[in-house]
């Protein structure tokens, strides 16, 4: 059998389709995985084992229409169910299964704030577009496969081995814990500290790390690449984070996560994935806001103006952790 697996974003969700991955190319006999996702994400599978064939996009599926036709597969598993995926499956005339986005009940939520979520994370919501294949959940976690030349060695690059890290980074900036909070987190903590994110981060890091000069900081903002940073916070003692990518590759990792949450809410089904384990992260949110969430992904500024979702965390809770 060959089966083509698509999810064309974003971090988070790509690393969150691991398991169901993994579990086919274990359950199924002679089974030939290809995966389609976007060409600026496929450092996050490029080194997986239980991916037999990678293929990315740019943008559109008409730069691979042709080459994906010429495999001739025999399913599809569609685990983005957007537009995009609709024209893909009704190009190539294969059979296809997917899953429950749970739109309506999401819209509610953002909306009204009627919650009528299902207490069930993403990643099982993914296996119900295998189930019918007889597919089980193998109740491990995510999977992240760093090569051997990313792997670093945080003492001789940072000067310490026992640390926390905390990822600073986010799409949106109602999802960003701000400086202030970051500050106060970082005053009551006594381990050496590795800021991540991206190169657009770097500046923020360097305000976090002037207003600490005290504190024993670090940035990795800019200077390492997703495997780089990915290897760093395995190596750590916890993750402290925003609800972002980087912390479901920690969970990968068995990393303690503190898992602090602005203007989404884990209720989406997007906490950190710890079938198995769930003394492994903690959730951070300020509850009984009637604003919150305003968004199942998140905004640029407070709609609101006020940020309260992030401004009022307890700071203590989180630093416990």
């Amino acid at each position: 059998m060959k089966v083509l697996i698509v999810r064309f974003s974003s971090i988070g969700d790509i690393v969150l389709t691991t398991p169901v991955v993994r579990t086919m190319k274990q359950q199924l006999e002679k089974v030939e995985i290809h995966y389609l996702t976007k060409k600026s994400f496929q450092v996050i599978l490029k080194n997986n084992p239980n991916i037999d064939k990678l293929i990315t996009i740019e943008k559109e599926i008409d730069e691979v229409i042709g080459d994906l036709k010429k495999e001739k597969y025999d399913l599809i598993i569609d685990l983005h169910k957007n537009l995009r995926t609709k024209r893909l499956k009704l190009k190539l005339r294969v059979p296809s299964h997917s899953f429950d986005k749970l739109n309506w009940e999401k819209w509610k939520l953002v909306k009204f704030k009627i919650n009528s979520m299902p207490k069930v994370h993403i990643v099982d919501r993914y296996f119900g577009a295998v189930e019918s294949l007889g597919i089980k959940n193998d109740g491990k976690p995510c999977d992240y496969f760093i090569p051997e030349e990313d792997e670093i060695d945080v003492e001789k690059e940072f000067g310490f081995t026992d640390f926390q890290t905390i990822a600073i980074g986010a799409q949106f900036k109602t999802k960003r814990m701000p400086k202030e909070l970051l500050v106060k987190i970082i005053t009551k903590i006594n381990d050496p500290i590795i800021l991540l994110g991206g190169e657009m981060d770097a500046i923020f890091a360097l305000e976090i790390m002037d207003a600490l000069p005290e504190k024993n900081i670090k940035s990795a903002c800019g200077g390492f690449n997703l495997n780089q940073s990915a290897s760093i916070v395995k190596q750590s003692n916890r993750l402290i984070t925003n609800d972002t990518g980087m912390m479901h590759i920690a969970s990968c990792f068995g990393v303690q996560i503190s898992s602090v949450w602005g203007n989404t809410v884990p209720d989406l089904g997007m906490y950190p994935y710890y079938p198995n384990k769930k003394d492994k992260f903690s959730i951070h949110e300020v509850k009984g806001l009637n604003c919150r969430p305003c968004s199942k992904i998140g905004f640029q500024e407070c709609p609101k103006k006020h940020f309260d979702c992030m401004m009022k965390q307890n700071v203590d809770e989180i630093v416990k952790g």
